[in-house]
């Protein structure tokens, strides 16, 4: 069995019928069915189940999918990499960032694109969970995101090159008496502000990281809002909704009047930040440059 065949056979996987799949590959079907079976028979085992009007995987199947997939994508890094010996830096540089760490990318991009102006970026943004994903299937090849990274892989570990630490802020409605009046705040005069927190189901650490320092300073905030988005929530801060506690380089995204962010003078905690990327695997060589500039701080 070879990469054609491989290739062959996920098409069928993906498609579910050996008709469409034929015409996916620019082939006739007959050829196909006849790759099927004998992808079938080297290995012993049947890779479908013909049972149904749609050609659905057997367990050996799916292991055999899993693989596959992971086989060719290494061929093709193979591939790219010999080719990149005698390249320069050059092509897309994919990035997957969650929001709270968007800040840290525009300098670190102006200046990479000073020295290598023929990369071009392309950047995602999400959760931990989504990103990973996007990471296994290589649709990019880093993650700007805070730390612990909370996602794991089933496919190969991270690597993670740990970033200087983020103190956390206070941000309140500017029109607040305590934004009016202050230069800078301690956890106790929070307390009994509506408070809004930065979670979603599956990442957790940063808001349990504030909630945890809250209860360190005698009380539990009363959260009146969980969301996802910073940007929601800086929007909710902005119209006197309630405040919030958010790492320090998050509201240099957010430059409004109508918010002002307070350091906390007794807070025991800061911000971990990192950029991850799968261990073990293939790197471009804008990724590799990229991710020096952030080592050289």
């Amino acid at each position: 069995m070879d990469i054609r065949q491989l290739r062959y056979f996920l098409a069928i996987a993906n498609e579910g019928q050996i008709t469409r799949a034929a015409r996916v590959l620019n082939m006739e079907q007959p050829p196909l069915s006849r790759q099927l079976r004998q992808i079938e028979h080297e290995l012993e085992v049947t890779l479908f189940d013909r049972s149904g009007h749609k050609l659905n995987l057997t367990p050996a199947g799916e292991i055999l999918r899993q693989k596959a997939e992971l086989l060719i994508q290494q061929f093709h890094e193979t591939i790219q990499e010999v080719k990149e010996v005698d390249e320069g830096v050059l092509g897309i540089l994919s990035i997957g960032a969650v929001v709270s760490c968007i800040s840290l990318l525009p300098p670190k991009i102006k200046s990479f694109r000073e020295q290598y102006p023929e990369v071009t970026f392309k950047i995602s943004e999400g959760d931990h969970f989504l990103l990973a994903k996007q990471l296994e299937q290589r649709t990019i090849e880093l993650i700007v995101a805070r730390l612990p990274f909370e996602a794991t892989s089933e496919m190969s570990p991270y690597s993670v090159l740990h970033l200087p630490s983020d103190p956390f802020v206070a941000v309140l409605p500017s029109h607040w008496g305590l934004a009016a009046t202050h230069h800078s705040i301690r956890m106790h005069e929070l307390a009994d502000i509506p408070f809004l927190t930065l979670k979603t189901d599956e990442t957790t650490a940063m808001h349990n990281r504030v909630m945890n320092e809250c209860k360190r300073h005698g009380f539990e905030p009363a959260v009146i809002c969980e969301c996802s988005s910073v940007a929601i929530i800086i929007a909710l801060v902005a119209s006197g909704i309630g405040g919030t506690i958010l790492p320090r380089s998050v509201m240099a995204s957010f430059p409004l009047s109508v918010i002002k962010m307070l350091p906390i003078a007794d807070i025991n905690s800061e911000s971990d930040v990192g950029i991850v990327w799968l261990k073990d695997r293939y790197l471009s060589k804008s990724a590799r440059h990229f991710i020096s500039m952030f080592n050289e701080d």
